[in-house]
């Protein structure tokens, strides 16, 4: 797998510290720090701008140009983020050689979709973005290609995966790399009345032939007895 290395320009760093870090990315700078095949750790500057393009692009090795100094090949080792965790603030960076194996996290780029996945309700997820990797140097790939278009199952494992000849995966073999799940339509009744119920029943009082109700009022006095009524 070819590997097409970028360069980066760098300069010694003699000062250290959070305030001048702090002045140094103001003023478009990056630090970082070089070490590995048991020399001693180099404080650099590197110009931020081209760093973190190249850092985006997905390149894993890249070749240090010291100021008055030596050419190295170097591995990008650890970036540190800031506090908001979407600015990169140091890079760490370790000498090696081409044919030196050693384990990187390569992102993954998926295309097409299952068949599983082309079902109603089905919906596509991947639990695993990037892969752990043990690889040569010079095999390091900038991203690795995930097709799915293949796949019959509903879960795609690591271990199911055929990677590229030379890389070995490090991630655990049961992890998924994609999942399809169905999502039930959720259906929401609408409220019925029970049958057989009826209005109820609203009472009128009577009325008398004269308009009047026939029922005396709540708390009345029965009237008395007219002469009439006392004679029979």
């Amino acid at each position: 797998m070819a590997l097409n290395t970028p360069t980066l320009q760098a300069t010694n760093r003699e000062q250290h510290g959070s305030r001048y870090a702090k002045r140094l990315r103001s003023s478009g700078k990056l630090p970082a720090v070089l070490y590995g095949h048991g020399t001693k750790p180099m404080s650099l500057t590197l110009d931020a701008k081209e760093t973190i393009t190249t850092l985006k692009h997905g390149a894993h090795v890249v070749k240090l140009v010291i100021e008055g100094g030596s050419t190295e090949t170097c591995l990008v080792k650890d970036l540190q983020f800031g506090w908001l965790g979407d600015d990169v603030i140091h890079v760490d960076l370790a000498r090696v050689d081409l044919d030196e194996v050693v384990t990187v996290k390569v992102r993954l780029m998926f295309v097409g979709q299952p068949e599983s996945a082309k079902k109603p309700g089905a919906v596509l997820t991947h639990d695993v973005t990037e892969l752990e990797i043990e690889c040569k140097v010079r095999d390091i790939p900038e991203e690795i290609r995930v097709d799915l278009a293949n796949v019959q199952a509903d879960v795609y494992t690591v271990a199911e995966f055929k990677l590229p000849e030379g890389l070995k995966a490090i991630t655990d073999p049961h992890s998924a790399l994609s999942r399809v799940v169905i999502i039930a339509e959720e259906v929401v009744a609408e409220a019925v009345a029970p049958t057989g119920a009826t209005e109820p029943e609203v009472l009128t009082a009577k009325k008398d032939k004269d308009g009047e109700a026939a029922a005396a009022a709540p708390g009345a006095k029965a009237a008395a007895p007219t002469k009439e009524a006392k004679k029979g």
